[in-house]
């Protein structure tokens, strides 16, 4: 087994003797640890060391990929060999290149020095401590379970045939919290969560109690009279359809004609008070980083500024075939994943008034607060959407009644120009996609 430096100097030296035009290593590091607690007890525990390395390289001007967990000679010849091989089988035409290192990339703190020293005890502690806030909330909780804590360390480390050599270290930590309430007949669930790189973001109580509150407020929901109603959608459930139509953004998405934004740069697609950020230079974003999957330099862009549509999230293969500078968004799915186009802290700016101030003033309507199916339910591509949906009603601007059983109908694309006002509560509930609560306009629902 060779140390790092050492084996990375060994697969370069090979490269060039094999002619590669040029070449880059991707070395991932994953220190994680996690616990799952059911009712009091643990019922799965995991602590992991991962390493792995993904090497591509050209050759005749097309890119081959291999990747390996194996750091001796032995690794160095079949990754070798395996990009010769993977290069000669490419059929994509369109011409590739890596990053020379030019510019300078930003120093981010995505570290947390005191999260090396809290014990596995203590994080235990800390979870079943949510546990007993989430049963000691309401009587009518009656049971918790799948709640998980995870904590760990990702260093990503980039080097190439141009002398580039550079590298990031990450902490994340996630708390989540899961109740069941019920009421007679009436059963109903209720979620909680932070994701940070700090571990004193994680509070066990506030998520406990928010978690039983879900709960608790959607007993007794019932389905609305289907019609046309006045819709907000929750920050969550707003991050949970940016999720599934982000790629609606991509510059390797609009490439390869899926998406309707296509031919738009310039234009308004969508309503003036929508400014549509990524930046993966927001301190404390779960998905902020000093440089991109190819090692660009990481830096802000608007993709629709006041409801214009201004840019394209880019790679460096998609920005030359658009002629057009990349903005630093290559993503890999792993060491041994391929260079494709991702956002990284994606958000929707947040208004100045409160999601309260905005219910008063509309008067009636919905909140939805939970989709599910939007794997099935959503058509990325035509932007169309039909989901089952939880939420509450609200009459007179307060919340009233809980509200399940509906499905939501409509048009993502046509939903960004109908918009009428964001909400000030800007959260990223997920990890590094976020969104403020949403006042939609009117949508299509199924009901009773």
């Amino acid at each position: 087994m060779l140390d790092q430096n050492a084996f990375l100097e060994k697969l370069m030296a090979r490269a060039r003797e094999e002619g590669l035009e040029a070449c880059e290593a991707y070395v991932v590091e994953d220190d994680s640890f996690g616990v799952m607690s059911t009712e009091g007890e643990v019922v799965e525990y995991k602590s992991n060391l991962c390493r792995g390395l993904g090497l591509r390289g050209l050759k005749n001007g097309r890119m081959g990929y291999a990747s390996t967990e194996a750091f001796d000679e032995e690794a160095v010849e079949q990754l070798i060999q395996g990009v010769l091989e993977s290069a000669e089988l490419c059929e994509d035409p369109d011409p590739e290149m890596l990053y020379d290192g030019s510019e300078p990339a930003p120093t981010l703190d995505l570290c947390d020095p005191a999260m090396g020293g809290i014990s596995a005890q203590a994080k235990i502690d800390m979870l079943l401590a949510m546990e007993k806030t989430i049963k000691a909330y309401d009587q009518r909780i009656d049971k918790t379970a799948h709640n998980s804590l995870d904590t760990g360390r990702v260093s990503v480390r980039i080097v190439n045939s141009y002398g580039m050599d550079r590298s990031f270290t990450q902490d994340y930590c996630d708390l989540a919290g899961f109740a069941t309430a019920r009421d007679g007949a009436f059963v109903s669930t209720g979620f909680e969560g932070v994701v940070s790189h700090r571990y004193a973001d994680l509070d066990p109580q506030r998520i406990g109690r928010e978690a039983a509150q879900a709960a608790v407020d959607a007993l007794n929901a019932k389905p609305v009279p289907s019609g046309r109603y006045r819709v907000v959608l929750s920050n969550k459930t707003m991050t949970q359809f940016m999720s599934a139509f982000c790629g609606i953004f991509s510059a390797e998405t609009a490439q390869k004609g899926l998406s309707l934004l296509s031919g738009k740069l310039g234009q308004t697609v969508a309503a003036p008070c929508v400014t549509l950020t990524d930046d993966p230079l927001l301190p404390d974003g779960l998905a902020s980083r000093p440089f991109d999957a190819e090692g660009v330099p990481s830096k802000a862009h608007t993709l629709v500024d006041a409801g214009v549509f201004v840019t394209f999230l880019h790679n460096l293969k998609t920005a030359r075939k658009d002629g057009v500078t990349t903005t630093g968004n290559a993503s890999r799915g792993g060491y041994a994943g391929n260079v494709h186009v991702s956002p990284t802290n994606l958000f929707f700016q947040p208004g100045s008034r409160s999601l309260e101030e905005i219910l008063s003033d509309i008067g009636d309507g919905l909140v939805i607060t939970e989709v599910e199916g939007l794997h099935a339910g959503a058509n990325a591509v035509s932007g169309d959407f039909s989901l089952l949906s939880k939420g509450y009603a609200f009459h007179d601007g307060k919340r009233s009644q809980a509200v399940e059983q509906i499905t939501v109908a409509g048009n993502f694309y046509e939903m960004l120009k109908n918009i009428r006002e964001l909400a000030s509560d800007l959260r990223f509930p997920f990890g590094g996609m976020g969104s403020p609560s949403v006042d939609v306009g009117e949508l299509s629902v199924s009901g009773s």
